[in-house]
């Protein structure tokens, strides 16, 4: 009897998170509108991601499980968001945007320790998306300049994001490992 080969759903969550962290960060800076961003939020960095994360739960995975269904979710809301302030059904103001992402910080914050017992590349993606996070929080909570540092860091944790969804690819098209992991940052 064959075995299938499954795929990894992880490309898929990486991907799209990468590729919507990045296009907000570029909203952020000014290089794009909101509307590419918003529909890659949706359905790139939200429904896709989300996707990932449910099929990362049947693998037993319950850190890609926690992180691509957070992070989906993250997204659409984010996306809800914007779309109830287009439509005019209520105004959402900086505080209440900070608040939102607060919340989510705490969560990353988990996320980010339970980053520290896999590989580098895993820690440095949540590590500065820890960062990112922060300086978001601060720069929506009274302090927008921080917002354009945020912005930068978050390029950093997008890429991050693909370097890995590229190691898994690659690595395994190829048979050997072109692009390394690294080691945990912290051991059991």
């Amino acid at each position: 009897m064959n075995e299938i080969k499954l795929g990894n759903p992880a490309v898929v969550g990486l991907a799209g998170f990468g590729l919507t962290t990045l296009l907000l960060q570029f909203h952020t800076l000014g290089l794009c509108g909101l509307g590419p961003v918003m529909a890659m939020g949706i359905i790139f960095g939200g429904l896709a991601q989300f996707i990932a994360g449910f099929m990362e739960q049947k693998t037993g995975n319950n850190f890609g499980f926690a992180a691509f269904t957070s992070f989906g979710a993250f997204w659409m809301g984010l996306g809800i968001i914007w779309m109830c302030n287009n439509f005019k059904i209520y105004e959402t103001a900086p505080a209440d945007l900070g608040i939102y992402l607060v919340t989510w910080t705490l969560l990353t914050f988990i996320l980010w320790v339970g980053s520290l017992y896999i590989h580098s590349a895993m820690a440095t993606t949540f590590s500065t998306l820890m960062i990112g996070f922060i300086l978001l929080d601060f720069g929506h909570l009274g302090f927008p300049q921080l917002n354009v540092i945020a912005a930068y860091v978050l390029i950093i944790c997008a890429l991050c994001a693909w370097y890995m969804m590229a190691m898994i690819i690659l690595n395994d098209l190829t048979g050997k490992q072109l692009l390394k992991a690294g080691k945990p940052w912290l051991t059991k």
